[in-house]
């Protein structure tokens, strides 16, 4: 048994065909502790990698120029490049004009001070755009692989469709100021996670404390490693419009969280507002096992079938991240188009969980059929729609 109880109450929205069925928290615990999180950050994302619970969400979905964090991209796709044989991390791209220009020591600029003319390796350049935001490093990468900054931009743009990051528009391999060029905290928060999981042999330059070139050795950007937060990724950004940004990846005790915030005023206040978030999400929540795998949570409606009703199961373990004495606020809903009609197949997904903490949708989990229901005979089908139409009547005078 999970931890919910399976209090079920059926409710027929006619309009919109959706039968809901509630779950009732039977958990007494002591008054729940409020783990709401006050932030100076306008745009912040934090959250848990194994649950997928959204600790705290503050404008995530909001289009915002990436600055320096568009590199998080362009190390995507030279990824995938390096997995596919496109180049190596042996190959040699030279430094153009236009890079060294627009990225170099004359820029002003983030770079890792290549000489025009010169030829870093694929592993240099990445170090240098990974470990010290180099604009002049992902100018070279782009030019490089794809001939053109704008043509690899294509590229990026065409890898953010492919992993589903709705709000990223990139117009250069930098994040330097262009119209049009946008990203949402959510979809840097995805991109982060599938770096990490996607080319582990190369998301360890992210915790590289510093990288030499052309003499010059320069310290990792993120303030993060330097704390005592397990952080272990990403990288930061500035602009004027944006502000001061980070995507922070940090793990203690088995706990791993992912952190994207943007719209600081200063370096200092990002700096002490992500180390407060991560340190927060780290202390504030207690791993929660709601359901195992494969577990009965309630049941649906049936129409026409030899059974009036199917059990549903959920197929994977389902666990959330709560506030430490905040189980009693968990809602749980099931949510299906119904009543199903028969014959129903077995392990058929019909619906979604959907968990509730103070009126927050926090994840949609999907539900399956336990089991499969024949059509019943002409008399139990009758039966069913003389009930499904004395049903529909009577609720219109409830």
């Amino acid at each position: 048994m999970g931890l919910l109880s399976k209090t079920l109450v059926f409710v027929r929205a006619a309009a919109a065909g959706i039968s809901v069925a509630v779950l009732v928290p039977a958990i007494c615990s002591p008054a729940p502790v409020d783990a709401a999180f006050v932030t100076k950050a306008p745009q912040v994302l934090l959250l848990d990698d194994r649950s997928g619970t959204v600790l705290l969400s503050k404008n995530a979905n909001v289009p915002i120029p990436p600055a320096s964090l568009a590199k998080l991209m362009t190390a995507e796709v030279v990824f995938e490049a390096l997995e596919k044989g496109l180049t190596t991390l042996d190959t040699a791209y030279p430094v153009s004009e236009n890079a060294w220009r627009t990225g170099g020591a004359p820029s002003g600029t983030s770079t890792m001070f290549a000489r025009i003319k010169s030829s870093p390796t694929v592993a240099d350049l990445l170090q240098g755009m990974i470990v010290q935001a180099a604009n002049d490093g992902a100018i070279v990468l782009a030019e490089g692989l794809a001939g053109s900054e704008r043509a690899f931009a294509e590229r990026m743009n065409d890898r953010a469709r492919e992993l589903g990051l709705a709000a990223s528009r990139f117009v250069n391999s930098t994040g330097l100021p262009a119209e049009g060029q946008t990203v949402s905290l959510q979809d840097l928060v995805r991109l982060a996670q599938h770096i990490r999981t996607a080319h582990p042999e190369y998301y360890k330059y992210y915790a590289q404390p510093a990288f030499t070139w052309n003499n010059i050795m320069q310290r990792n950007r993120n303030p993060l490693l330097r704390l005592d937060v397990g952080a272990d990724g990403m990288g930061t950004g500035f602009t004027e419009a944006s502000g001061f940004a980070l995507v922070g990846s940090a793990e203690q005790n088995g706990r791993r969280l992912y952190l994207a915030m943007s719209g600081l005023s200063s370096v200092k206040e990002r700096e002490e507002e992500a180390k407060r978030l991560l340190q927060w999400g780290m202390t504030a929540f207690d791993d929660v096992l709601l359901y195992p795998p494969n577990e009965i949570i309630g049941e649906a409606q049936v129409f026409g079938g030899a059974l009036a009703h199917v059990p549903l199961k959920v197929k994977d373990r389902v666990e959330l991240l709560l506030p430490k004495n905040g189980r009693d606020r968990l809602k749980a809903r099931i949510v299906y188009k119904g009543p199903l009609d028969a014959p129903v197949a077995d392990d058929q997904q019909v619906g979604v969980l959907q968990l509730e903490l103070n009126g927050s949708i926090l994840r949609d989990v999907p539900v399956f059929t336990a089991q499969s229901v024949d059509e019943g005979s002409l008399s139990k089908r009758a039966l069913g729609a003389a009930m499904e139409l004395s049903t529909g009547w009577l609720r219109k005078y409830l």
